[in-house]
């Protein structure tokens, strides 16, 4: 690819998930994303013939961002405990500088799970497993975690910092009558949700 056609194509990358994450799949049309790009419609066309097209390139990638941001979670030289301070304190960073992800995502996972699946069918979810039950078997017997009981597990700790973003809206308007901002409130949550979770499994 000439390297015009790479910038081209990165520039209209960019706009795309700028538009698309504000406006969602429904709500963004193509004519938005060339305006932003600073291009016309017609070459937005040439590189991604439908927005279909585009909005699957987008949300893939912004989901696999996302997923390799915590590939250090499956270090062996980290502790469960490690693991987890190490999750939250990424994740909600990587929260704090896109904000309107968690509702983007769950949005548009809830108008087609089908795209989820797809991506989810990309991982070894047994390989996982395997991986820290190697690592971590003494932990897992310790604090009764099992194969069964690892989604539950999951979706709790994910919850705990997704949770915010996504409700942040309502939440602000509580932290406001308190005297506390919601970035002091989710810099604390880097620690609080950790503890919380520690906590939690070693009862």
């Amino acid at each position: 690819m000439a390297e015009n056609d790479k910038q081209t194509e990165e520039k209209i990358f960019e706009s795309a998930t700028e538009v698309f994450v504000e406006k969602g799949m429904d709500g963004a049309r193509m004519q938005d994303i060339a305006n932003h790009a600073g291009i016309n419609k017609a070459l937005l066309h040439y590189y991604y013939r439908t927005k279909d097209h585009l909005f699957n390139a987008v949300f893939e990638k912004i989901a696999k961002k996302m997923f390799a941001k915590f590939a250090p979670v499956f270090d062996a030289n980290l502790t469960l405990e490690d693991k987890i301070r190490f999750f939250y304190k990424e994740h909600i960073t990587f929260l704090q500088n896109n904000p309107r992800l968690p509702a983007f995502l769950l949005n548009e996972i809830n108008r087609n799970p089908a795209r989820i699946r797809k991506l989810i069918q990309n991982i070894d979810i047994e390989n996982l497993w395997r991986m820290l039950e190697e690592q971590h078997k003494d932990e897992l017997n310790k604090y009764n975690i099992t194969r069964e009981s690892i989604p539950q597990l999951m979706s709790s700790i994910a919850a705990l910092s997704v949770f915010p973003f996504a409700a942040r809206g309502i939440l602000e308007g509580i932290l406001e009558k308190l005297g506390i901002s919601f970035d002091d409130y989710m810099e604390e949550r880097k620690e609080f949700a950790a503890d919380f979770v520690i906590r939690a499994i070693k009862k």
